[in-house]
C-alpha cells in the first residue's frame, strides 16, 4: 500500500490555479451518465437512503461504498465483501459489483466517494473492507454536503486531503465471502449458502459431484483460499446479519444458521466481525431509532 500526499486538483485546474469553480455555491445534482470525476474526490450526492444501483455495473474510477446507517454487502464475481457499522467496502476502478443493502431498506443510508486513485496515491488493485475511524466517519459525512466542484485550494479541499490521508491509513477489517469459479464449485456454495442450517459434510458433496473428498478439498482452497468447513462458516455468519438485524432471536438464528451450541455461535460471529451477535443486533436496533445525516 502507498500513499503520497498529492494535489487534489483535477488537471484542468492545476494549469487555472485560482479558479474557483463552484466554491460556496448550493451543493448541486451530479450531471446524468458521470463520464468523468469533476474532482479527483467526488462525494456522491445521491448517496441518500435506498438510492443504490442494484445491477452488476463497473466504474472507470474507484468507489468507496460506506453504510453511515446500517450496512452493506458488496458482490463481486469473486466474492462477498459485507460491511458492518464502521467499515467500508473499497471498490477498484474496472471491477465488475452490485452493492445490497441491508434487508430493512428503510435503515440503511449509503454515503459513496468516487476517488481518482492515481491521483491520490491509493495503490489498491483489489476490493478491500476497510475500518472507519470516527474521524473518517465525519469526513465522509460532512464531504457529502460540499459543492461538487468544490475550491481545491480552499477549506473544502484542504478537508478532501485529510479524508484521503485518514483513508490511506485505514486497516482491514471485514468479512469477507470468496466466491468460486468453478461450476461444480459454484454449485456447492450456492447450496451452502440457501440452506445455511443444512449440515451436509464434504463427502456428501464430493459425491453428488462425482469427486473425491481429497479433489474437492484441493478444488476449494485453490478457488477460495479457504477450507470447506470455514467458507461454509462464513457462509453462515453472512445469513445470519439480517435474522439479528431484524431481532430474531440469537438462539433461533444460531440453530437457523446449522449452529447446535449457542456458545460456538457466539464465539464464531464474534471472531469474524468483531462483535458479539447481542451487540450486533442492539447496533441496528439503534440505528433504527437514532436519525443521522
Amino acid at each position: 500500500m502507498k500513499h503520497s500526499r498529492t494535489d487534489i486538483r483535477s488537471p484542468a485546474e492545476v494549469s487555472r490555479s485560482g479558479s474557483g469553480g463552484l466554491a460556496g455555491a448550493a451543493r448541486q445534482k451530479p450531471r446524468s451518465g458521470l463520464r468523468r470525476l469533476p474532482r479527483p474526490v467526488y462525494g456522491h450526492i445521491d448517496s441518500q437512503s435506498n438510492i443504490l444501483i442494484p445491477r452488476h455495473h463497473k466504474h472507470t474510477w474507484a468507489q468507496l461504498s460506506y453504510a453511515t446507517q446500517g450496512y452493506l454487502q458488496v458482490w463481486t464475481p469473486n466474492a462477498r465483501f459485507v460491511a458492518l457499522a464502521h467499515r467500508a467496502v473499497w471498490i477498484p476502478a474496472g471491477v465488475t459489483h452490485q452493492v445490497r443493502q441491508t434487508s430493512h431498506t428503510s435503515h440503511t443510508v449509503i454515503r459513496s466517494l468516487y476517488l481518482d486513485a492515481a491521483a491520490l496515491g491509493l495503490d489498491w488493485p483489489a476490493c478491500r473492507v476497510l475500518a472507519v475511524s470516527p474521524l473518517l466517519h465525519e469526513l465522509i459525512r460532512q464531504f457529502s454536503t460540499r459543492p461538487i466542484e468544490y475550491d481545491p485550494d480552499g477549506p473544502d479541499g484542504r478537508l478532501a486531503q485529510v479524508l484521503v490521508d485518514q483513508l490511506a491509513i485505514s486497516q482491514d477489517a471485514g468479512l469477507i465471502l470468496p466466491w468460486p469459479t468453478d461450476p461444480r464449485l459454484q454449485s456447492v456454495c450456492r447450496q451452502l449458502q440457501s440452506h445455511p442450517d443444512a449440515a451436509p459434510d464434504l463427502g456428501e458433496f464430493s459425491r453428488r459431484q462425482g469427486l473425491s473428498d481429497k479433489t474437492l478439498t484441493r478444488l476449494f482452497q485453490r478457488q477460495t483460499g479457504l477450507g470447506f468447513r470455514l467458507w461454509r462458516q462464513r457462509a453462515r455468519l453472512v445469513h445470519a446479519l439480517p435474522l439479528l438485524e431484524r431481532g430474531d432471536r440469537i438462539t433461533d438464528v444460531a440453530l437457523a444458521c446449522g449452529y447446535d451450541s449457542l456458545s460456538s455461535f457466539i464465539a464464531a460471529f464474534r471472531a469474524h466481525t468483531g462483535v458479539t451477535p447481542r451487540a450486533f443486533a442492539a447496533g441496528a436496533r439503534e440505528d433504527e431509532s437514532t436519525a443521522q445525516d
